[in-house]
């Protein structure tokens, strides 16, 4: 698989998943990321005729996009270890187009919660969709509130969602606005959306929202460091009517059972692709400290470099370990109707991405000069890590989270046999 691979869990069909995945995304994902990220436009990177949604149509016709649904939905069914090594594939090649893809879905699992058959038939189109139309987006930041839910202070007014959801008769009437950071916030057909219903108490709903419905608008591509293969925009409500049938969470229990399903799936998903990105950077470091010449002879042969290449590797292996165990559990609790390990989601994803961004620090070092240049791999990986240490929460948002997940015990929104 690469480096050697010491997972003992790694069954054949396991290595024949990442051998597929790893030479689908050198071939069409890979050279796909690096032609978006010298777009100097994000508009470009989404303009009709760009390499993007061929990598999307191709995704899904191979069906990567449904992997981890139900064989019921017409989803891959793919078992949480299957799972982690795609995660890690795709963050190899691309943790911009993979994190594109894994949020696209966030909307279609949300109908799978829904009783209503409608909702659930969404779920259905989206798997079965082979050509990227259905793209989703997971709607949650704000431009005044993101991490301040995270922290449990949702229920304060002042830290209620900026859009609001008011019912009136079979509708709710969405008004507000969605930050820039909303991935794929500009190009996505569905959203999986935060509102709040009661600006006196902070009560808060999960709605399902296709975002062709009169009154919704886009603000323009971000233009950002990292990650440019990624569309992020802003989104906006204008007594927007939405069917009453599509505020799938509209009490508290359900609130927060969906709240931590998508949150912790989105950390695990984040640590699989960061392990991903430490992968490629120890990689670049590695085959170029063979080839370059400093005193006479490749600079592996120096002391210094090869302790430098054997730390990042040791925090490598460990970052992949606990991605993939935290992975499992996670994906398997859920599967099973059971309170997930949230305070180990929320840890995944900083350690793996902090590790991504000290590995590929120490890539760019060890390439010295040529690691600032273009013309080499490690300046985009770099720029791809450094993202991943704001994106999706800070660390240290995250870290205090699971500290109070610790603190408050096992969770009670999942129902336990």
């Amino acid at each position: 698989m690469g480096l050697r691979e010491i997972g003992l869990d790694i069954t054949d069909e396991h290595a024949a998943i990442w051998k597929t995945t790893k030479e689908f995304v050198t071939n069409v994902w890979r050279p796909a990321d690096i032609e978006l990220d010298q777009m100097s436009d994000p508009e470009d990177v989404i303009a009709e005729g760009s390499v993007l949604w061929d990598v999307v149509r191709k995704s899904h016709q191979l069906g990567y996009h449904a992997l981890g649904f139900p064989r019921a939905y017409g989803g891959g069914e793919l078992d949480p270890l299957g799972g982690a090594l795609v995660g890690e594939a795709f963050g190899w090649a691309s943790p911009g187009l993979g994190t594109s893809v894994g949020v696209s879905a966030f909307p279609f699992m949300l109908c799978m919660f829904s009783p209503e058959s409608e909702l659930q038939d969404y779920a259905r189109k989206f798997c079965a969709d082979t050509e990227g139309k259905m793209m989703g987006c997971w709607a949650n930041m704000e431009p005044d509130h993101g991490s301040d839910w995270l922290l449990e202070e949702f229920d304060k007014p002042a830290c209620a969602p900026n859009v609001t959801a008011t019912l009136d008769g079979d509708h709710y009437i969405l008004n507000g606005q969605k930050a820039q950071w909303v991935s794929n916030g500009t190009i996505a057909k569905y959203a999986s959306m935060n509102v709040v219903f009661d600006w006196a108490k902070g009560k808060l709903g999960i709605a399902f929202v296709p975002l062709d419905l009169p009154g919704i608008s886009r603000g323009k591509p971000l233009n950002k460091l990292g990650k440019r293969a990624m569309n992020q925009g802003e989104i906006f409500f204008d007594d927007v009517k939405l069917p009453k049938q599509y505020m799938v969470a509209s009490d508290p229990e359900s609130y927060r059972m969906i709240s931590d399903t998508l949150l912790c799936t989105a950390n695990c998903q984040m640590g699989n692709l960061y392990v991903g990105v430490t992968l490629s950077a120890f990689e670049e470091a590695l085959a170029y400290a063979k080839k370059r010449i400093q005193g006479g002879k490749p600079i592996i042969e120096h002391h210094n470099i090869k302790l430098k290449l054997c730390e990042m590797f040791t925090q490598l292996e460990a970052s992949r370990s606990l991605a993939r165990r935290v992975q499992v559990y996670n994906m398997e609790m859920m599967n099973q109707k059971k309170p997930p390990a949230i305070h180990s989601a929320a840890i995944s994803k900083p350690f793996c991405t902090e590790t991504a961004f000290r590995v590929a620090h120490e890539a760019m070092q060890i390439h010295g000069g040529n690691g600032i240049s273009k013309d080499f791999l490690i300046e985009k990986i770099f720029r791809d890590a450094r993202m991943s240490l704001i994106e999706d929460c800070t660390s240290d948002i995250l870290s205090i989270h699971a500290m109070n997940q610790l603190k408050k015990g096992p969770s009670k929104y999942f129902i336990q046999k």
